[in-house]
């Protein structure tokens, strides 16, 4: 049941849904085609692309806490679901965003001085690179070293299925990173 609940709070498509709520379009027109923050970012709309991103966040926290509240000991696979859910939902055809906000949510809920850790690593890769995948992916490997250096070794494997996941969509950014055709944050796309 923490898998099914996990991936339908997790497939909720919250900037699809807030780009056309207020006049935004369709974000799947538009630069990545996905449903995530940083593609509504590019709508001009800086409001709705940070509604985005505490909507996704808070999708995945409650994934995590609905679980340990009815399924204690399941909040590991809530999370992963969460992602699922997010990067695949089954209303869009399997075609969402790339799942880092709702990562962050969900790494939050699981241990939230982990989360402070990642945070300050994806603030400061994100000031160092200025390109939000860079960020994103470094954040992401670092959650499961975090979390196993501070005495948290029951959350790595969680926190490694994440990253993958993350990884996983992500793959576009990657092959650009290698080619060096990344964009920066505030750059035109």
């Amino acid at each position: 049941m923490a898998s099914i609940a996990g991936y339908l709070l997790g497939s909720i498509p919250f900037g699809l849904l807030l780009t056309r709520a207020f006049g935004a379009g369709d974000v799947r027109q538009i630069g990545s085609g996905s449903i995530g923050a940083t593609n509504v970012l590019r709508t001009g709309r800086k409001g709705l692309a940070a509604a985005t991103v505490l909507l996704d966040a808070g999708k995945g926290a409650a994934a995590v806490l609905l679980s340990a509240m009815l399924w204690p000991g399941t909040e590991g696979v809530a999370a992963v679901a969460a992602i699922v859910g997010h990067c695949f939902p089954l209303w869009l055809r399997f075609k969402g965003g790339k799942g880092f906000a709702t990562a962050a949510g969900v790494l939050l809920a699981l241990a939230w001085p982990v989360f402070l850790i990642c945070a300050a690593i994806w603030a400061l890769a994100a000031v160092v690179s200025r390109i939000s995948s860079v960020a994103s992916l470094t954040a992401v490997t670092a959650a499961p070293v975090a979390a196993w250096l501070m005495g948290r070794g029951d959350l790595v494997v969680t926190l490694v299925a994440v990253a993958v996941v993350v990884y996983f969509q992500h793959r576009a950014n990657i092959g650009r990173l290698m080619r060096g055709e990344e964009p920066r944050v505030g750059s035109k796309p």
